[in-house]
């Protein structure tokens, strides 16, 4: 008779002493997707609650994953709820500001002892750059007892911390591209930077990334250049009552002790304005951050396919 190594005598208990953990676990096939392009949400339900059938399956559909559809499956029913988005979004078909929420699979049933599977289409939108990752809370309900596998961890936060972490899909530079290494200075790093393509003529184009400030002391994001642009400078953005509002942030951006500040569509940006040429999608522009304690960092932007004048960053003065 083989014997069991003592580590795996250690696993072996661990899953003993946590069934429900290590059994009905609601899981997502694909665990990688591409910014700015289209994802196949695959989830795979291991094994019912108490030993019961699972009789609905709903997944969430987090904020920057757009123009979301599920896939009929036989023996099942079908329901989306529909809600507005926090900005308006390129899609498949142009821009939407609006789409599926959540998606519902019931009245089927999947026994205890068998597995399968419950698919759904979508686009993770260009609020996603390479290195961050996109939670979908899923919900398990059988005939006796439910998971809820939706919780999602903090900025920071090590997800093994959580008892019920909603699955997580991580966001990679599309296949042929390399994505770019970090930048640093100090203890700050710069990682993802990247510019939106404007149409020619267009005066100005949103620029983000993310600074992590790994020190003990705060630091402030003070300035930033672009070969392309003849002038930087730091906004946010916001929606008040439906009407999306913009402004300069004064005396810079602070950045905690061991905490990020992440620009992205929708909120803190970069404005490049009187550009002296209209960037295009796939170039590379030289540029650089300048923070109050790190100094100035040099950076790349990779720059990304042109958005309607709508879905722009609010660059339209």
């Amino acid at each position: 008779m083989p014997t069991r190594s003592p580590a795996a005598l250690l696993a072996a208990l661990a899953l003993a002493a946590a069934p429900g953990l290590a059994r009905a676990h609601a899981n997502l096939e694909r665990k990688e997707a591409n910014p700015d392009s289209a994802y196949r949400g695959v989830v795979q339900i291991m094994h019912g609650c108490e030993g019961t059938p699972t009789t609905r399956v709903t997944v969430t559909i987090p904020e920057g994953v757009v123009g979301a559809k599920p896939m009929p499956k036989p023996g099942w029913q079908v329901a989306v709820t529909r809600g507005a988005y926090a900005r308006p979004y390129q899609s498949f078909h142009g821009t939407v500001s609006e789409g599926v929420k959540t998606i519902i699979w019931s009245g089927g049933s999947l026994p205890d002892d068998q597995i399968d599977e419950f698919t759904f289409f979508a686009r993770v939108s260009d609020a996603f750059a390479p290195g961050a990752t996109i939670h979908f809370p899923i919900e398990q309900d059988c005939e006796k007892g439910s998971y809820r596998w939706t919780e999602v961890p903090a900025a920071g936060q090590d997800p093994r911390e959580l008892k019920s972490p909603a699955p997580a899909v991580r966001v990679v530079a599309a296949e042929g591209k390399t994505a770019q290494a970090p930048a640093k200075a100090g203890t700050v790093t710069v990682t993802a930077p990247w510019i939106r393509a404007t149409p020619a003529g267009a005066k100005v184009a949103g620029g983000y990334f993310t600074a992590s400030n790994s020190g003990r002391e705060p630091d402030k994001l003070l300035s930033a250049t672009a070969e392309i642009a003849g002038r930087v400078s730091i906004h946010s953005m916001s929606i008040e009552n439906g009407v999306m509002r913009m402004a300069p942030v004064e005396n810079g951006l602070a950045i905690k002790s061991g905490e990020a500040a992440e620009l992205k569509p929708g909120g803190y940006h970069l404005m490049l304005e009187d550009l002296k040429r209209p960037p295009k999608a796939g170039e590379s522009v030289k540029g650089s951050v300048t923070f109050e304690r790190a100094g100035t960092v040099p950076v790349v932007f990779e720059v990304r396919g042109t958005a309607p004048a709508a879905a722009s960053g609010g660059h339209q003065h």
